[in-house]
């Protein structure tokens, strides 16, 4: 929950850890996958309402310490309400973008039931993951290692790319529709 609402923490690596614990019959995966996903999505929600109330002031205060001007800010919001949905969803498997995907989205004023629908999903993807994934894996965990890192990167690759292919292809239906539409 921490670490999702932008205190850098260990959110990861607790979280295979907690799993591995699990997985020699030590906790209730299922148990650990529920809190999990609990504690992400809580913590991104709280994320959200630092965002929401209160992202003038800290872009006005701290904006300039990390080369965010109004300009840059304002672009950045452009691009999250566009992308927004898809960006909280695959910003969990993003290091960085994890910690503060809720703090962007609600400081774009992006819709909140909209976000949680997002943010809930991506959580559920993240846990199942890196928890069951880990759990599945037990004590050959650490054996498939390199490859779980190496996957990890494709995977984010091959989600990335679908999210984008099924965006611009809702983009060209939704054109085509009003094209029609207007016949």
């Amino acid at each position: 929950m921490l670490e999702d609402f932008g205190v850098p923490s260990p959110g990861e690596i607790t979280l295979i850890s907690v799993s591995l614990i699990a997985s020699e019959g030590g906790l209730n995966i299922a148990l650990v996958l529920l809190l999990a996903w609990c504690g992400a999505v809580i913590g991104d929600n709280i994320g959200f309402i630092i965002g929401y109330f209160g992202a003038e002031k800290l872009l006005a205060r701290y904006g300039g310490k990390f080369g965010l001007t109004h300009k840059r800010y304002a672009k950045v919001m452009v691009f999250f309400n566009r992308y927004g949905g898809g960006f909280v969803l695959i910003a969990r498997f993003i290091e960085g973008a994890r910690q503060l995907n809720g703090i962007i989205a609600g400081s774009a004023g992006m819709n909140w039931k909209r976000f949680l629908l997002y943010n809930s999903a991506g959580a559920a993807l993240w846990i199942l993951f890196w928890g069951y994934g880990s759990y599945t894996l037990g004590s050959r965990f650490f054996k498939y290692l390199p490859d779980v890192e190496t996957f990890g990167y494709y995977g984010l690759v091959i989600i990335i790319a679908v999210l984008f292919i099924a965006l611009f292809s809702w983009m060209l239906w939704k054109k085509r529709k009003k094209v029609i539409n207007k016949d």
